[in-house]
């Protein structure tokens, strides 16, 4: 694959601590496209530092509408998927150039090294992701708080990883997480439990999940071995988990008062 043939796209709100880093690793990318959500921080600022630069802006109203926006706005034939907060390996554009089966495969996964304050982990929930793929094949619908890509043709698996590395204060986790939780407990409830995936269903069950994620992320990932950064990702894990079950309880018991 030849790396002009492909637009990089980012969003982003308020990724001044992770934007700079990210896209120095794309000094080989011909365009790069950020969707921004009208960020008060110095996101604008950094982005300009970087000439291949184009940015977008659209008022945020989920996941998915935001990311096929991106895909409008890019006029070659594949995009490249990131986070703010996904630094690429130096031997990334070296993998690209030499997909030789490019125009058979829509989609590309690549899974991920997450990192706790900079430091990897050895293991973790965060799952892989399609990164790269044909634009005309592919496009984002929204699954819950987050978004799915929706592939048609095959897809494969890079073989380099994405390091994982947010760098913005646990205040702003929190607050994201406080409005996924909410959007997730919808998902949960409205979808079918013989259409749920088994991790969903232990979710819907409300009191297992918290404690399931706490064993498995300390003890069957290894992250006690990792220090106190693996501790962070645990109780991080676990919090998350704990307040979809609360978003889950409140939706339980504000309809059956309405029932009453």
């Amino acid at each position: 694959m030849n790396t002009s043939d492909l637009t990089v796209l980012i969003l982003t709100f308020n990724e001044a601590p992770n934007l700079r880093r990210t896209l120095a690793r794309l000094a080989w990318a011909k365009e790069i496209v950020i969707v921004d959500s009208f960020s008060t921080d110095e996101t604008l600022a950094i982005a300009r530092e970087f000439p291949q630069v184009r940015v977008v802006q659209r008022s945020f109203d989920t996941h998915a509408q935001q990311w096929n926006f991106g895909l409008d706005h890019i006029h070659t034939p594949w995009a490249l998927a990131l986070d703010a907060d996904y630094l690429l390996p130096a031997n990334f554009a070296t993998e690209l150039t030499g997909l030789s089966q490019a125009d058979e495969v829509s989609a590309y996964f690549a899974s991920f090294r997450y990192c706790i304050f900079g430091r990897p982990l050895r293991g973790t929930l965060y799952p892989p992701r399609a990164v790269l793929f044909h634009r005309d094949r592919c496009r984002f619908v929204q699954d819950g708080h987050t978004q799915q890509l929706e592939v048609t043709g095959t897809t494969a698996l890079l073989h380099s990883r994405i390091d994982h590395d947010d760098c913005k204060p646990l205040a702003r986790w929190i607050w994201a997480q406080d409005r996924y939780s909410a959007l997730e407990a919808v998902k949960l409830l409205k979808t079918p439990v013989a259409e749920l995936s088994f991790q969903d269903r232990l979710r819907r069950k409300i009191i297992l999940a918290p404690g399931l994620v706490f064993i498995y992320t300390l003890l069957g990932k290894g992250l006690i071995f990792d220090g106190w950064p693996g501790w962070f990702y645990v109780w991080q894990r676990t919090l998350a988990e704990i307040m979809l079950s609360l978003r889950l309880l409140e939706q339980k018991m504000t309809k059956k008062n309405a029932e009453r």
